[in-house]
């Protein structure tokens, strides 16, 4: 069944996320208000909405119960497939000869050590009503696609997958451990071009110390799931200034990866396969001159956030859809990622005792912080706003910012200076068992993205009826003389 498909990759999360856990159990910021883990009772769907404000849209995610959702801004379900995507991504119809409404998506799951959502046997295109007008898989090597984090359609008509493959990495293992492949695949199904992450370890900047931890932790134990490095991002560079103005690391062709477990962000020349850019995994300051000093000090308790931008990029850990805005966007060009401040690294970095997650627009010629949002910045405390694992970030056309904070599965918009002008809490839940003995309700979302009504059949419907939330204080559930709540 799908719903089981995640299972072993978030097994494996929680046992990463156990000791921080302990500490602080996650937290979430709904429309009931701050609250420390999740209370029992709250509402979802949009809880929050200003059609003045608000960028207005359709929003698409994959959830839980294995179906992949449309909603509008009033939180209407106006469209489902029943299929899951690891993400789910619609395509423009400019790249479906004007037919609207098409979305990529896995369309069969097999068994494998890697759980099914890493081994799924086919990916696909769907058209808007449910019907497959393309599909890979039984063409891949082995007979399967094994694509997982990230597919996109590329302009030339051929379609990006991030895919899991069995790999001895040298200098990691002396046996096959889970390795991510990029691979570009025609409209015919041939792979015309590949890239394997575990042939470029020397390329990603990791520490003589991170390199032995690494090894004494897969040498002798094969890894069950998505990858040594979790590749969770795999996106084109696409146009930009930077390239406009002659900086050739940033070709358009060129592709944006990043690692939530040795925590850094890269750029792959398309040419050549090699790293032209990238950012961390350690990050130097003016104190500590070599990476291997940052290495040992990134151990170190981390300090509260720092709020004043623009600023020198600091330490990320666990980052999540790392991409450089598209052109026509407010901040085009600059890097967009959610920083999930959650376990990772190599060695591991150590986090605040108040924890909370990040969006940081960065300058990727200077790496500066030009633009940041934090709980903090809704007037609420750090923890208001976090996701230790999955979520995702990404800019609209009047300014905000469209984030998922996928571990609750609240996704909401924010303005410029941080004011939340849109809300929604998935509904749609399933039982999962995770690393419990017995199974639990969650709502998790891997990614969302903002769907221009345009990009859909005209007939679709949507209202943008604006949802005032009461005040936290005065809210009750009450119990009427019926039994009726």
């Amino acid at each position: 069944m799908m719903l089981k498909s995640i299972l072993p990759r978030l097994r494996n999360i929680i046992l990463r996320l156990a000791a921080l856990l302990l500490l602080s159990v996650a937290l979430v910021n709904i429309a009931t208000g701050n609250a420390i883990a999740l209370p029992s009772v709250f509402p979802t769907g949009t809880t929050i909405y200003d059609p003045v404000r608000a960028y207005n849209s359709y929003v698409l995610f994959s959830a839980p119960d294995g179906n992949t959702h449309l909603i509008d801004m009033d939180g209407n379900e106006v469209h489902r497939w029943n299929k899951f995507g690891f993400p789910p991504e619609m395509l423009d119809p400019a790249q479906t000869n004007g037919e609207k409404g098409h979305i990529l998506v896995q369309l069969e799951n097999g068994i494998s050590p890697f759980g099914d959502i890493f081994a799924n046997q086919e990916v696909g295109e769907l058209d808007w009503n449910g019907t497959v007008v393309w599909r890979w898989g039984t063409q891949a090597p082995g007979g399967r696609a094994c694509q997982n984090h990230d597919i996109s359609r590329l302009p030339n008509g051929n379609t990006l997958l991030l895919t899991t493959i069995e790999h001895r990495v040298a200098g990691v293992s002396d046996r096959a451990i889970a390795d991510q492949k990029i691979v570009e695949v025609s409209k015919d199904g041939e792979i015309v071009w590949s890239w394997t992450a575990g042939d470029h370890l020397n390329e990603f900047g990791i520490s003589p110390r991170g390199r032995a931890l690494l090894r004494q932790a897969y040498s002798s134990s094969k890894q069950e799931f998505g990858g040594f490095l979790t590749l969770n991002d795999m996106q084109p560079v696409g146009p930009n200034p930077w390239f406009d103005a002659g900086d050739k690391r940033f070709a358009p062709d060129n592709i944006v990866i990043d690692s939530r477990e040795i925590s850094f962000i890269a750029i792959i020349d398309k040419q050549t396969g090699k790293i032209v850019w990238r950012l961390g995994p350690d990050y130097l300051t003016e104190n500590q001159q070599t990476q291997e000093a940052t290495a040992v000090a990134r151990t170190s308790l981390r300090p509260r956030f720092s709020l004043s931008t623009p600023r020198p990029v600091d330490q990320t850990s666990g980052q999540h859809d790392a991409h450089l805005i598209p052109q026509g966007l407010p901040g085009a060009g600059n890097l967009l990622v959610f920083d999930n401040e959650g376990p990772s690294g190599f060695p591991p970095t150590r986090l605040s005792v108040e924890p909370g997650s990040r969006i940081l627009e960065i300058d990727p010629q200077t790496k500066i912080i030009v633009w940041q949002y934090t709980g903090i910045d809704s007037d609420q405390p750090s923890w208001g706003f976090y996701s230790s694992f999955i979520s995702s970030a990404r800019r609209l056309p009047n300014g905000n910012t469209l984030i998922d904070e996928g571990m609750t599965g609240r996704l909401f918009q924010v303005t410029p200076s941080g004011e939340i002008v849109w809300e929604y809490v998935n509904p749609y839940y399933s039982r999962q068992k995770l690393d419990f003995d017995r199974e639990v309700s969650v709502n998790w979302v891997y990614r969302a993205q903002p769907i221009p009504y345009s990009w859909v059949p005209d007939n679709t419907p949507h209202t943008e009826a604006a949802i005032e939330p009461p005040q936290n204080s005065e809210f009750r559930v009450t119990q009427l003389p019926n039994g009726r709540q």
